[in-house]
């Protein structure tokens, strides 16, 4: 099977932190961080990950004051499984800069009434606190990588795409596939900022199974997080999300991977996102070179053709519907016919494997294709019924959505 769209070093970082995706409260979650610290040094970070407050009776993150308590004061932050927010202790904060007074492009501080930090971040706030999070050393890194490809080799995976790969990671597979420890084929796509430094490296390491695929680019946030960008208003909190680039910059972005005759791999999930590099690849004649559309969770009807047309790939991660649902039925309810259409989208042309790929995305969830399969034919968790399910009517078999993993 292909995994076509995974993040090594996220995900093999993500196996030594502690994992909150079974913690069905705040006090769970709470408790959690509390045990988890007992196995850590006194001068350790706290990493947590795969928070879903949207899940949770009360909704409401921990404050950066309970996660003081819980931690024992030591720098801590937890990210939300979709990886748009977090929430951090005061020394986490502290360690980072960041205060009632800070400023960040593209990125939202809450705060509380006195104007001091709640502990919770979206978009380039929460990036700004991680970055400021001690890096793993190289030895530490190649672990991380070579334990997220052993996992992903247990669960059947032969083939994967790393979506943001590190300007050091082609190197380290090449070792890691040199000396044997992994048989998997990959494909890269940095971030267009990284695309001049992996390619100083490329002739060193890539190879029939190691190449440089593309570049990816972020055009809007998450769902939970509200960030997602939208041609019309949330229905609870009235806003339309985050534009994460402008027109002019994904312009640039697909210019800068032309020229390199790479295409670009755009993070969209809202409809607007959609469009909006739609558009783009339309403006820029960025068409017929493979170029690929990451998540596409809302795509507006008129937009669906356009994929065909354009020659775009369409590379969905039906798996993201199981914790999306609450979030999807508060936020968008109004419009759940625009979630992943995926039979309007086979109907326009797409084929399931070549044109119409499926992902997981992990460690943004996990990668069990199975999920993807779960969501993809009967569109709702396992056990729901079938009135809560998300457009019955875009449903695949699962042998449509065996070949989007690319099985014969």
């Amino acid at each position: 099977m292909r995994e076509a769209h995974a993040h090594l070093f996220q995900l093999g970082r993500s196996l030594t932190m502690l994992d909150c995706s079974g913690c069905q409260s705040r006090e769970a979650m709470l408790d959690s961080i509390e045990a988890f610290c007992q196995r850590l040094k006194p001068s350790d970070w706290v990493l947590a990950h795969s928070v879903r407050p949207e899940g949770w009776a009360d909704p409401r993150w921990p404050s950066r004051q309970e996660l003081d308590h819980a931690s024992d004061n030591r720098p801590a932050c937890a990210w939300c499984f979709d990886y748009h927010s977090m929430g951090a202790s005061s020394s986490a904060l502290a360690h980072a800069g960041i205060s009632g007074d800070t400023t960040i492009d593209r990125g939202i501080i809450e705060l509380d009434n006195d104007g001091t930090p709640t502990g919770v971040l979206f978009e380039h706030a929460a990036l700004k606190l991680w970055s400021s999070v001690p890096e793993p050393d190289a030895t530490q890194r190649r672990s991380h990588v070579l334990s997220a490809c052993l996992h992903l080799s247990k669960l059947g995976f032969t083939e994967v795409h790393d979506l943001k790969s590190q300007p050091w990671l082609g190197q380290v597979l090449h070792d890691l596939q040199t000396a044997g420890e992994i048989t998997q084929r990959f494909q890269l796509f940095p971030l267009t900022k990284d695309l001049d430094a992996t390619i100083s490296t490329r002739d060193q390491w890539e190879s029939d199974k190691l190449v440089l695929a593309g570049t990816k680019i972020f055009t809007d946030g998450s769902l939970n997080s509200r960030t997602a960008w939208m041609l019309e208003p949330y229905t609870d909190t009235h806003t339309t999300g985050t534009p994460m680039m402008t027109a002019q910059e994904i312009d640039d972005a697909m210019l800068k991977s032309k020229a390199h005759d790479l295409p670009v791999a755009a993070h969209a999930i809202g409809d607007a996102a959609v469009r909006a590099v739609l558009d783009s690849i339309e403006r820029t004649q960025c068409t017929n070179m493979n170029a690929r559309i990451e998540h596409a969770e809302l795509i507006h009807p008129g937009d669906i053709a356009r994929f065909v047309e354009l020659g775009v790939i369409v590379s969905v991660q039906p798996c993201h519907l199981l914790p999306d649902i609450e979030a999807l039925n508060t936020g968008l309810g109004d419009r759940l016919d625009r979630v992943l259409p995926l039979r309007s989208l086979i109907e326009s042309g797409c084929i399931p494997g070549k044109t119409l790929i499926f992902g997981s995305d992990v460690p943004i969830v996990r990668a069990d294709h199975q999920d993807s399969i779960q969501a993809a034919v009967h569109r709702r968790r396992n056990g729901m019924p079938d009135s809560e399910a998300i457009g019955l009517n875009q449903r695949l078999t699962r042998d449509e959505s065996l070949a989007c993993f690319g099985v014969n």
